[in-house]
């Protein structure tokens, strides 16, 4: 039996999507280097639901980066936690995903204020977490400097980098847990195969983990922004 919409209700013909730019406010955590003068920036995405100053305590722990200014960025789109103790962020819905992506990868706005404060040493490394992953080699890849190399522990290379033949790829550490459901060894590989045909450096480690940060993942990572100096 057919039914009718409200009166009220305009039909799905009739309706189109509009779209204006709006105006909000970014938020960025800055940890000095422990040395004067100036240092190389490290700068961090954090995964969904989670926010910058945890993601600064996992750059924190890194080994060696204290020698580097420590940046950590707040997703745009923000929610509260399960528990709603918590402001968290997610980078993108899938709706109007393009638009929020151009948003979110501003970080050349971010990388222009830590310049201004702080004495660097440029260019950047890019650092990810689960779905900052894709945030990272994204600033690595689109934010219109040239980038040192790309931390990205349990996230996979964003599809929409993969069809770019002419994109200049930085060394690349890639961290995957064997219990990580998410980011499954399918994807591992899959990036591997990618990165590899680029010809960029890319080095994986998996570990006995999750979808997790670890501190071998760490010790390798501090060995990586060793290398990159």
């Amino acid at each position: 039996m057919a039914t009718s919409l409200p009166p009220d209700v305009a039909p799905p013909s009739a309706v189109t999507v509009h779209r204006i730019t709006a105006t909000t406010h970014g938020r960025f955590l800055v940890a000095p280097a422990e040395s004067p003068g100036p240092a190389p920036i490290l700068v961090g995405f954090h995964g969904y639901g989670e926010h910058a100053e945890r993601h600064l305590k996992q750059l924190d722990r890194i080994p060696g980066s204290g020698g580097w200014i420590r940046v950590a960025v707040q997703a745009l789109h923000r929610h509260y936690s399960k528990s709603r103790r918590h402001v968290v962020g997610s980078w993108m819905t899938r709706q109007d995903r393009a638009y929020a992506i151009a948003d979110n990868i501003a970080t050349a706005v971010v990388r222009r204020a830590v310049r201004r404060d702080y004495a660097t040493a440029p260019p950047p490394v890019y650092c990810g977490f689960s779905q900052g992953v894709a945030m990272a080699y994204r600033a690595a890849l689109r934010a219109g400097h040239p980038c040192r190399g790309v931390i990205a522990v349990a996230g996979d290379v964003p599809p929409e980098l993969q069809t770019d033949p002419d994109a200049d790829w930085p060394p690349v550490l890639i961290g995957r847990g064997r219990l990580d459901t998410w980011y499954t060894q399918e994807k591992l590989d899959a990036d591997l195969s990618f990165l590899r045909r680029t010809r960029a450096q890319a080095e994986s480690l998996v570990l006995d983990s999750g979808h997790e940060w670890t501190d071998e993942f760490r010790a390798a990572a501090g060995r990586f922004l060793a290398e990159l100096l």
